[in-house]
């Protein structure tokens, strides 16, 4: 496994991919967050990260669909992913040294925007930061980006086509994201909307970030990044015994 995931590091910053998935992301929420007229940090008045934990989710469920299109997808249409699983390896183990690869990029894409912090710090002087905020936030948002991966890579299990499991792990992440909150919007579930709500990421992303770890978020982030590897896993098998 663990040649399988130095295969994948060294793949991401071989090529332009890594670099261009970490440059969007930090270009966009900088300019974003620092220039945009108006809308900025600056102007906005008040020295937080709020609006870099709105905006971020958004770009993770962009970009890392396109970092996950060519994880399995890519190795099948090759033929080395039957290849690969004549090792002496199992299929979780080359599943889950992809995704571990990706969680690297996520993190080291995260990284530098600890500077954003920075300069709130020399801002403000005289008002307090939400530090529990600050670091809840970062947690939550490395979960999501973990559910992200596990669907683009399910997705990439799915097909053959990187384009195909680009727009598939796009839907996963769509859906989970903001089609559960615009059916519960909808007033169709009959007095279970806050049920229903509950099965969306938004939900268990705002609760995290409010400062306070709840064990009922982690073990919801969890829970959908396991199931999503396992139904990878278990679609991967099939289609070999097929």
């Amino acid at each position: 496994m663990r040649a399988i995931f130095l295969k994948e590091i060294s793949v991401f910053f071989a090529s332009i991919t890594g670099y261009a998935i970490m440059g969007v992301f930090l270009l966009v929420n900088a300019v974003y967050l620092w220039l945009f007229p108006n809308d900025n940090m600056v102007s906005f008045g008040f020295a937080d990260m709020k609006r870099f934990f709105e905006d971020a989710p958004y770009l993770f469920l962009l970009l890392i669909p396109a970092l996950t299109m060519r994880s399995l997808a890519e190795e099948h249409a090759l033929g080395t992913l039957e290849l690969l699983l004549t090792k002496p390896v199992r299929t979780m183990e080359v599943i889950f040294a992809k995704f571990c690869a990706g969680q690297v990029l996520v993190f080291l894409s995260l990284l530098p925007t600890l500077g954003y912090l920075l300069a709130l710090v020399q801002l403000s002087s005289i008002q307090s930061l939400d530090w529990a905020g600050i670091f809840t936030s970062y947690i939550g948002l490395f979960l999501l980006a973990s559910v992200y991966l596990a669907a683009g890579i399910f997705a990439s299990a799915l097909t053959s086509n990187q384009m195909i499991a680009l727009l598939l792990g796009l839907g996963f992440g769509l859906l989970l994201t903001e089609g559960i909150p615009q059916l519960v919007g909808l007033g169709l579930m009959q007095g279970n909307e806050y049920y229903l709500l509950q099965l969306g990421l938004s939900y268990h992303y705002d609760s995290i970030s409010r400062g306070v770890i709840d064990s009922r978020d982690l073990v919801y982030f969890l829970s959908l990044t396991v199931l999503f590897l396992l139904a990878a896993k278990t679609w991967i098998q099939k289609r070999n015994w097929s």
